[in-house]
């Protein structure tokens, strides 16, 4: 703590795998933090940490006469939530750090494109359909935050989150299949650019943001330097110490076997390129750091190896074994024939 302003934060949710990244980093540096929730998910996080209780869809009275250095919104997903909360704290808060996401940018995106580049639009701003409008609402969401609080606003964009505590599989599947060694089916040539970003990085660099009180628009992904899904694959073996064989597909026969991009084969955005090629220079150059994904993926498979053994036997992203073994069939088939 040497050196270093102690500040009072407000997280909104912070039970969730980036809010509890939030409040540890924010705590080791000596912050004092508070969060606000309804108090169902996790709840027996933090029991020495204040919590307030309440709704973002109407009830934000536990917030009222209180004040904070920053704020942190890790769960606002519409316009009204953002709205309500932003307004509410904006003569109590001195900086608002929304966690929006890349999605906010139109699919079909240069390589390369950075904060500047176009947001989505929807044709009802006020609609609540998250799963359908999930980017433009987001945008929509950074855009109420920052009428609410001209120049005081981080809009933080994150790409693929990962590492310990990832509900989504996107990318455990990569350590975890790499873990049990063999032939794994990997994605085209290997040249495809990757971007994530482990969960403990975004949160230490968004900490960061409100100590050094950076505002404005950050795409938030790594690495500093561009990485192709086979630096990402073998930075896997390696951090999980495996003798996996990568099996690199051609693209034809993984369409020709219904297997497609980020799901079955998680990380590989396919031909869509611009969505694993933003520039991230704003962050880095506001102090965003990267571990290896060698450590991400050893921590990664580390902490999959703690969940119950019904969770680690159904993966909810990748390709199952029977999936994977009838594609690598096909495509040893495939390159017998020719020759």
């Amino acid at each position: 703590m040497k050196g270093r302003t102690k500040l009072s934060l407000l997280i909104l949710g912070g039970t969730k795998y980036l809010g509890p990244e939030l409040v540890n980093e924010a705590r080791a540096r000596g912050h004092v933090v508070t969060l606000f929730n309804r108090g169902k998910t996790n709840p027996q996080l933090f029991p020495d940490v204040e919590k307030l209780h309440g709704d973002r869809n109407g009830d934000l009275k536990s917030l009222e006469g209180r004040s904070w250095d920053a704020v942190l919104d890790t769960s606002g997903y519409v316009v009204k939530q953002v709205k309500a909360s932003a307004e509410l704290l904006s003569k109590s808060v001195g900086q608002y750090v929304f966690i929006s996401t890349i999605s906010v940018y139109p699919e079909e995106l240069k390589p390369g494109a950075d904060e500047t580049a176009p947001v989505q639009t929807i044709p009802d701003p006020a609609s609540e359909d998250v799963q359908k409008y999930y980017g433009g609402l987001k945008a929509l969401c950074e855009a109420a935050a920052e009428a609410a609080m001209p120049g005081r606003v981080t809009n933080v964009r994150p790409g693929l989150i990962v590492g310990p505590g990832d509900p989504t599989d996107r990318f455990t599947y990569w350590p975890v299949r790499i873990s049990r060694g063999g032939d794994v089916l990997a994605p085209g040539s290997g040249e495809a650019p990757a971007q994530i970003i482990d969960v403990r990085d975004l949160a230490a660099w968004a900490i960061t943001a409100v100590e050094r009180k950076h505002v404005g628009v950050f795409n938030a992904l790594g690495p500093a330097r561009k990485m192709t899904m086979r630096e990402m694959l073998e930075g896997c073996r390696r951090g999980v110490g495996s003798d996996a064989r990568l099996v690199w597909a051609d693209e034809k026969v993984l369409e020709q076997n219904d297997v497609g991009p980020w799901m079955d084969l998680p990380v590989w955005t396919g031909s869509n390129v611009g969505m694993a090629s933003l520039s991230n220079a704003r962050a880095v150059a506001a102090g965003m750091t990267f571990r290896p994904v060698d450590a991400t993926a050893k921590d990664t498979l580390a902490w999959f190896k703690t969940l119950p053994p019904e969770r680690q036997a159904n993966l909810k992203a990748g390709l199952t074994p029977e999936r994977e073994q009838k594609v690598l069939q096909a495509l040893g088939a495939a390159k017998r024939a020719a020759g």
